[in-house]
């Protein structure tokens, strides 16, 4: 008679005379070092990019209110923090401009000698072999916050003329020496403009990350604050939830992501990550595709807050965040906090 592996070992005694369970998962976690031999998935400096707000109004960083540990750089200060960065042997880093020249269209993103085409050329000036991922995106540089101009007829942001402006700025930041532009508006066809735009000026070697399927979510509220994109009062729509996916759906996803990757995007992401695991798995799944988390201010500052009030272990809780990633399908991780996971993952290894 076979044992049964869901009797306790008195019943199976009754039945054979034996006190042994036919599996005991247990023993396979018995000791670290056993842990570490059956273990599925791991953590790597190699997964993480590293977000970078760079303030043009500033002369030294300056540690963002709401996201303690991150700080808005100075263009000075982008070269320092890009070092250290490098030495951490995280691979990427992506730059998001803190403008202080705003107007309804973001114009100082596509010009030449903008703050977009300055940081980025500091940045790969100061650490050639670093992976230079470029915010493509027009909130942090208009004066109402928006992703786009606006259409003032229909109080929405103008699509079209957005993925016109869109193509000039991933130009500028390609010539910068940009590796990757990473267009976050969620706009109709962004991609295709940017990828046309790219190829048309010899850029093809540029790549595209797209913002594939990116929710109106409630997690984005310290970025907002570090990047000085919060909506204006009485300025176009009260929220972005005319562009930005519902977070309700997830077939919407997929239909998104094949939209982006058929125009061209070698990349996808799915943001936020933490309340989107089962998109991310989803979207991995069925497209095989190199596949992003962005695990969002919001998920960075809950376990900050957490762990200044005693609630949990912060590198204990960071860590099995970013893990969970990696389960769900993530190749790799925007994270604030790289530095600190990239530390721990140091140590462990020493």
């Amino acid at each position: 008679m076979t044992l049964s592996p869901f009797k306790t070992p008195q019943q199976n005694n009754d039945v054979q005379g034996r006190t042994d369970m036919a599996m005991r998962p247990r023993r396979l976690r018995s000791s670290e070092n056993m842990r570490r031999l059956v273990r599925e998935n791991h953590l790597h400096t190699d997964d993480f990019i590293y977000p970078i707000f760079v303030d043009e109004a500033l002369s030294e960083p300056v540690e963002v209110s709401s996201m303690p540990g991150v700080f808005r750089q100075s263009e000075q200060s982008l070269s320092v923090l890009l070092k250290q960065v490098e030495a951490a042997k995280v691979p990427a880093v992506m730059l998001f401009g803190v403008s202080n020249h705003k107007d309804h269209e973001g114009t100082d993103s596509f010009k030449k000698g903008g703050l977009m085409d300055r940081m980025v050329k500091r940045a790969k000036d100061t650490c050639p072999e670093l992976v230079v991922m470029a915010d493509a995106c027009f909130c942090e540089y208009t004066d109402h916050g928006h992703c786009g101009p606006l259409d003032h007829i229909h109080n929405d942001v103008d699509n079209d003329r957005t993925i016109e402006n869109i193509a000039k700025q991933a130009i500028i930041a390609a010539e910068a020496g940009a590796d990757v532009i990473a267009p976050s508006g969620m706009m109709d066809g962004q991609i295709e403009a940017i990828r046309t735009a790219l190829d048309q000026t010899g850029n093809q070697r540029t790549a595209i990350m797209a913002y594939a399927a990116k929710y109106a979510s409630g997690f984005y509220g310290p970025f907002r604050d570090a990047a000085g994109c919060s909506l204006g009062q009485g300025a176009g729509p009260k929220n972005r939830k005319s562009y930005q996916m519902d977070a309700a759906n997830s077939d919407e996803a997929i239909r998104e992501v094949a939209l982006d990757i058929d125009q061209g995007a070698d990349m996808v992401m799915v943001k936020p990550g933490l309340p989107y695991l089962d998109i991310l798995y989803r979207v991995k799944q069925t497209f095989g595709m190199p596949t992003f988390a962005y695990n969002v201010s919001g998920e960075y500052c809950m376990i900050k807050a957490a762990a200044r009030n005693g609630w949990l272990d912060e590198n204990i809780a960071m860590m099995e965040m970013l893990l969970a990633f990696k389960r769900a399908g993530a190749d790799g991780i925007i994270t604030y906090a790289a530095l600190d996971a990239a530390k721990i993952l140091r140590e462990q290894n020493d």
